[in-house]
This record gives C-alpha cells, structure tokens and sequence, in this order.
C-alpha cells in the first residue's frame, strides 16, 4: 500500500521543497527521503527532478514522527497510515493493529515495573544489613 496520494492539490498553497518541510516539521532531509522510500510519504518532481511537496505533508509528517515516537516501525506504519489520514479508509483492522502494539506496551512496561519491585526488595534487604 503506498502513502496517501499528494498529487491531487487540496489547496492553492504552494508546493513545500524537501528545506521547506524540514523547517516546517523538524525532521531531516535524510528522514524525509526514507519516509519515501517506506511509502509513508509523496513527493511531486519538478523537471529538475527536486521534490516538492502538498502542505498537507506537513500534518502527514508530524503524524508519523508521533507513531515512530510511540514505537511502530515503518513496516507497521505503511499499513494503518491511509486510516488515519483519511477516514473513509478507516477500518477494524486499523484499531485493531493500534490497540495490539499498545497491548505489547502495557505487557513490557508490567515486566519492567516487576523488575523495579523486585530490585527495591533486593535493595530494601541488603542496605539494611
């Protein structure tokens, strides 16, 4: 599945070069490019071949950084992303596979605080001796 379609022009602001998205979202050229080439992102080429991007990446970025930022590869990303840009793509499966990554959140984060418990007791014993 490819990142939604940015060709189709919903407004009349001016295509963003890959500098001016940069700036806009904070997240490198580098990155940029590798969004693309995960199909998480759309670009438009000039004749020069120069990127150019719709406004809208700007949002479509900020909304990747926060799924990378919550844990999701690009791998799970690809799928759910139509989903929440646009909510006519919207389905179960696309819940489904947030609440499943959260779920394997809430199961690591019980183990590391069982871990925590279990150090204090450790620490609780033997600093008193």
């Amino acid at each position: 599945m490819s990142a939604p379609s940015l060709h189709v022009r919903l407004s009349q602001e001016p295509l963003l070069s890959i500098g001016d998205l940069s700036s806009h979202t904070g997240v490198s050229h580098r990155s940029l490019r590798y969004y693309e080439e995960q199909g998480l992102l759309a670009s438009q080429r000039t004749p020069a071949g120069h990127r150019r991007y719709d406004p809208e990446a700007v949002d479509l970025v900020l909304l990747v950084q926060r799924l990378f930022a919550a844990g999701l590869t690009s791998t799970e990303i690809r799928p759910v992303l139509p989903g929440l840009v646009d909510e006519n793509s919207r389905t179960e499966g696309l819940v489904a596979v947030l609440r499943e990554h959260r779920e394997r959140l809430q199961r690591e984060t019980d183990r590391q605080l069982d871990t925590i418990d279990i150090l204090d007791e450790v620490i609780e014993y033997h600093g008193q001796r």
